[in-house]
């Protein structure tokens, strides 16, 4: 049997040699005392001395208060869509888009564009302090991109933006954008007014006319957010970039304020805007230019309608089967229409009730024909 004595030896040997090759390693009271080279070097160090800056500019100064007056209007609003787990087959609501928002009054109402709660199942609203609210859809305008959300939140942490006008604004105006680029919460970018009267089409494919140009940086989650002029009042609603790319380009649009507010309060009323109605039914659009035709071709008169009362002219055939055309409406009190969208601007912001000259091509002549407008479907 071998002895385990020459094994214990050699064990003992090794570990006298870890313990003196660990006191030659650890540092000795002198050098523990003594500072680094790097120490020395950041005791030596001699920062450089900030120079006074002074009092922000005025202009900057006013941009800052601004953001913090209106930033607390501005809200996130995340669309949600409901889907089924297919292995538990729970319901369950998942993150379908984002886009912005404003608080339109202390009831809870918030604004923000058509496109970003289209086709959504739910909606969700985060408001500046981070406080997470369902949403309900109140009204939509898709024909105007807009719609109505509201949220049931207390009225203490509800601040509506000021509301400003649209109609004196002039190119070249300073213009802020507030909103939740790629989902940037609370992001200002600023700019100019580059354009007026710039017409874009809608989700509702009726186009949106009298449309503010800016170059104030306006991306992806921006849609729906205010724009505000330098005295913090709303002037438009952020909601579209023109880019190749689909980022920001610098060119970016909103719908006018004026817009907005005749809009809320229908879509708050009704949930929708109430459009007044010739009482007629109109060709499509490829119908009437392969007629080599312009304006609205009427194909059908709605029975009882002010149209029918005016002795407006449908599209019909003769006795041997050949096609009559219908009256062609050119103009409503004076504006020049050329299409059937152009006719249902032309009649927006009248109301049912209301008296209009409608001038119509027929037979190689213009008549005028003075229709009593119903309310719209």
């Amino acid at each position: 049997m071998r002895s385990p004595l020459p094994r214990l030896l050699l064990f003992l040997v090794l570990l006298g040699l870890a313990f003196a090759a660990g006191r030659r390693l650890a540092p000795g009271p002198a050098e523990r005392a003594a500072p680094s080279t790097a120490a020395r070097a950041e005791a030596g160090r001699t920062l450089a001395p900030v120079a006074a800056r002074g009092d922000l500019a005025a202009d900057e100064q006013a941009t800052i208060e601004l953001f913090r007056a209106s930033s607390p209007s501005v809200v996130y609003i995340t669309s949600l869509a409901v889907r089924r787990d297919l292995f538990r087959l729970n319901v369950m609501e998942i993150p379908r888009g984002a886009g912005s928002g404003f608080l339109w009054d202390e009831a809870g109402h918030v604004i923000t564009n058509y496109h970003v709660i289209q086709r959504a199942d739910a909606a969700q609203v985060t408001l500046a302090d981070r406080s997470v609210w369902d949403a309900r859809l109140v009204g939509a305008a898709p024909e105007k991109d807009l719609a109505v959300l509201r949220i049931e939140a207390p009225r203490a942490g509800l601040r509506p933006l000021p509301v400003g006008s649209s109609a004196d604004l002039a190119v070249g105006q300073k213009v802020f954008a507030i909103g939740n680029p790629f989902g940037l919460d609370q992001t200002l970018t600023t700019g100019v007014i580059s354009a007026l009267g710039r017409e874009i089409d809608s989700v509702g494919g009726v186009p949106i006319r009298d449309v503010i140009q800016t170059d104030a940086a306006i991306n992806p989650g921006n849609s729906g957010g205010p724009l505000l002029d330098s005295a913090g009042r709303l002037v438009g609603v952020n909601t579209a970039i023109y880019s190749p790319s689909g980022a920001y380009a610098g060119i970016g649009f909103a719908i006018p304020v004026d817009t907005v507010r005749w809009v809320v309060p229908d879509l708050l009323a009704h949930g929708r805007v109430r459009r007044p109605a010739l009482g007629v039914q109109l060709a499509a659009a490829d119908v009437v230019r392969g007629w080599r035709l312009e304006g609205a071709l009427v194909v059908d008169v709605v029975p009882g309608s002010g149209a029918e009362r005016a002795g407006l002219r449908p599209t019909r055939r003769d006795r041997r089967g050949r096609l009559e055309l219908g009256d062609l409406i050119v103009a409503v009190d004076g504006e020049p229409v050329a299409s059937s969208a152009d006719l249902l601007l032309a009649l927006e912001r009248r109301r049912p009730g209301e008296t209009v000259t409608v001038t119509v091509a027929r037979d190689g002549a213009r008549r005028d024909l003075a229709v009593v407008l119903g309310e719209g479907a």
